[in-house]
């Protein structure tokens, strides 16, 4: 999408507290911030010198939290607690992802903080759900992927449980909140009341198995691992160039018949075992080597020009480093520029959403640690006088 002039973008009259820490919260809290919402990310005080929020510099932190503004605010501290409720008055949103347990142990839950402002939109991320017998449980994402099911039906047969290489259930879990936030503020136009919206790891990595949970649910399969071929539509999988790999999607009738007579094999539609669907994935063995030994004598990129103008969906299969260098990745705009002020030109990712007349260019820079507390303490009505006292007691 074209850099264009923007104008105020659609979450701006939004105020958000973001509690979060690791990676589901902030993943919710960047799409958030990333549509203009002021976010005010609230962190520890430093300890000894360091800070506790992790490697600032890093590029997993700079990549979560740009586009927020950043205080540090002890919460466990009587006065660091009021300020906290000062501006969960005037918030629109919070955000955290604590263990259950701990945010009515520092009172800044839903039920404290609606009593004060009850417009408050308030969005929950834990491992397990907010109750109920792993509701206590600490969780993080490889743990959710094997109770959530994803890991016993990742690899290759045989090969035993693999995990996923993203963390894919704190991703979706920071996407899923953000939709939920999102529903939630729009309810809020209708009634004037905020609510409480949760997700967990464990949900979202079942509602995430999606054919694979209902195949169980409505038929009784238990999906088994199935490597590189799609699950039920044959032949769609990796075969071999002669130099490197590539991805092939000829599943269902159609193209299966035009696969054939691409790689110059008309005769394999016509095979008694592989014209039906289900003879093609009872014998996808098969029918996999057979098309390996033609895609094989031939580079990579000789099959994709075929296979695209024959109209088969067809793809390389790129490191990260090609991704980036890929034209239509460029073209998107996926690699982000930004300035920090100390680090210099980053790069980051980019939002994957485009809104036409909006601009998605990635704002400010993560801000360095407590760089706005005073700004932010200002907005509620405290004075330099009460924010340096504050300071002097390690509040802030």
């Amino acid at each position: 999408m074209p850099d264009i002039a923007q104008p105020q973008l659609p979450l701006a009259r939004l105020v958000v507290l973001d509690l979060t820490l690791a990676r589901a919260g902030p993943t919710c809290v960047r799409h958030l911030a990333d549509w203009g919402a002021d976010v005010i990310r609230i962190e520890p005080p430093a300890a000894g010198g360091e800070d506790i929020a992790g490697d600032r510099d890093g590029f997993d932190f700079q990549n979560l939290h740009r586009n927020k503004r950043c205080i540090n605010l002890d919460l466990k501290s009587p006065e660091g607690h009021a300020a906290f409720m000062r501006l969960a008055a005037k918030a629109d949103v919070i955000v955290e992802n604590m263990r259950s347990a701990v945010k009515f142990r520092l009172k800044v839950d839903y039920d404290t903080v609606r009593a004060i402002n009850p417009r408050i939109v308030y969005g929950s991320i834990s491992g397990f759900g907010q109750d109920g017998p792993y509701g206590k449980r600490a969780g993080v994402d490889q743990i959710a992927q094997g109770m959530g099911g994803l890991m016993s039906i990742t690899g290759l047969p045989g090969q035993g449980p693999v995990r996923v290489g993203i963390p894919i259930a704190d991703l979706t879990a920071g996407n899923m909140l953000a939709f939920g936030i999102m529903t939630a503020l729009f309810d809020r136009e209708k009634t004037g009341l905020g609510r409480w919206v949760t997700t967990s790891l464990l949900e979202v990595q079942v509602f995430m198995l999606d054919f694979q949970a209902s195949r169980w649910l409505m038929k009784g399969e238990v999906a088994p691992q199935a490597g590189n071929d799609h699950p039920t539509g044959i032949p769609t999988g990796v075969f071999p160039a002669s130099d490197g790999f590539i991805n092939i999607a000829a599943s269902g009738g159609r193209l299966w018949v035009r696969l054939c007579e691409t790689i110059e094999h008309p005769e394999w539609a016509q095979h008694p075992d592989w014209k039906t669907q289900a003879g093609r994935s009872k014998n996808r063995a098969a029918i996999n080597a057979a098309i390996g030994e033609v895609t094989k004598l031939k580079p990579a990129e000789y099959w994709i020009d075929l296979f695209e103008e024959a109209g088969i969906p067809c793809g390389p299969i790129n490191t990260i480093d090609k991704v980036f260098a890929d034209p239509q990745v460029k073209h998107l705009g996926m690699a982000q520029p930004i300035t920090h002020p100390r680090l210099g030109v980053e790069h980051i990712v980019a939002s994957p959403v485009n809104q036409v007349g909006l601009s998605r260019a990635i704002r400010t820079a993560t801000a360095e640690a407590g760089q706005h507390t005073d700004e932010v303490l200002a907005s509620v009505g405290y004075s330099p006088a009460e924010i340096s006292a504050m300071r002097a007691k390690g509040v802030v």
